[in-house]
Parts: structure tokens; sequence; C-alpha cells
């Protein structure tokens, strides 16, 4: 894989912006960090609904593990019909036609852990994991040099990741995801709400 890729997770919390559209097309022009870029789409209420099902149902959290991560796949084609230019994908193999049309690729989050369940290191099937370890986890397999969440929130200068998850800024599962992470992989949270360009 590229090591120039940035693997760009578009928080849930963020999809009830009016402007979303605009927003993160004027951010991707402006702070992108790579011309390689790959976004993963945030659960938001889409996956909130799974939990409100397991909730009233006990789906249990393995059912609700999948459940959600297919919610994800909804909300990859909600991501791509706000970006003229994106498209959905299901493995990282297809990424170099994507970005040599010039596209932005969004990843099918319930394809990619369906096929990771072959590696030891998956990601577990609990509600500690959500969007930030999913993506944490991509970046990691994609061998990505830059990791970028955008948020709702702001995460205080210095605070490392495990304290952040402890705030709840990022998921609980974040931190320790990225123990296995390449040294050389610069991560950041940017709240999208207050952003400027």
């Amino acid at each position: 894989m590229n090591r120039s890729l940035a693997v760009v997770k578009v928080g849930g919390s963020l999809y009830d912006l009016p402007d979303l559209a605009t927003r993160l097309q004027c951010w991707l022009a402006a702070e992108l960090p790579s011309d390689n870029v790959l976004l993963i789409p945030g659960g938001g209420p889409t996956a909130n609904g799974v939990r409100d099902l397991d909730r009233r149902h006990g789906l249990g959290e393995e059912t609700s593990h999948w459940l959600a991560l297919r919610a994800l796949t909804f909300n990859a084609h909600f991501l791509a019909s706000l970006l003229p230019s994106a498209c959905v994908i299901d493995k990282l193999s297809e990424l170099p036609p994507i970005w040599d049309k010039k596209n932005i690729p969004i990843l099918n989050a319930y394809q990619f852990a369906r096929m990771d369940e072959n590696n030891p290191d998956h990601l577990p099937h609990s509600w500690v994991v959500t969007s930030d370890a999913v993506a944490a986890r991509v970046a990691i397999v994609a061998h990505a040099r830059h990791l970028v969440l955008l948020k709702s929130a702001t995460i205080p200068f210095g605070m490392d990741w495990m304290e952040a998850g402890r705030c709840g800024l990022v998921d609980e599962m974040f931190a320790e995801v990225l123990r296995d992470a390449p040294g050389d992989l610069q991560i950041r949270a940017v709240n999208l709400r207050t952003w400027r360009g």
C-alpha cells in the first residue's frame, strides 16, 4: 500500500451538519495531508439505531457488532452521495485505480472487517469498538502515513489517546489498536464543526 495514504474518518456526529458536503470538500481541499485519501464513515444515527435495538431486544455484542458495521456500509453510501467524485469500495486493493481517476474512495467497513477476521489481531466484537477503532485498524493494515479523525469535539492539546478514550472523545479501543501502529503514523483529530479553512 502507498505509504503516503491518509485515512480520514468522518465522524457520524457530523452527519446533521446542513453544510457537511461543502465543509468536508473544503477541508479535503485545504488540509488533506496526502493526495491518496481513504474515507471511513462514522456510525452516527444509524449505529445508534443498532444500539437501541440491542437495548430493546438483547441482541448481544457479537450480533450488534456486525449490524453496526453494516450500518457503516449505509453511511459510506450516504457520504458518497455528498461528494461528487466519491465511490464506495470493498477492498483496499481497489485504491490505486480509484486514485488514478482522481476519485475519493470510501471504505465499506463491513467488508473490510469480514476480510480482517482472518488476521489474529482483528478487532474484537464489542461495543467498545466504534468507527474510531475501525479507522485505526484500517490505517495499520493499509500501512497509512496519516490518520485523521474528523469529529464534533475538540481533543485538548497534549491529551493522549488513552485519556481521550476515558473522556469519551474517542472510543475505548482506539488507543489499544494504536499499540500495533508503526511509529511514523501521524495521528490527529480535527473538530470539523469549528474548523475554518
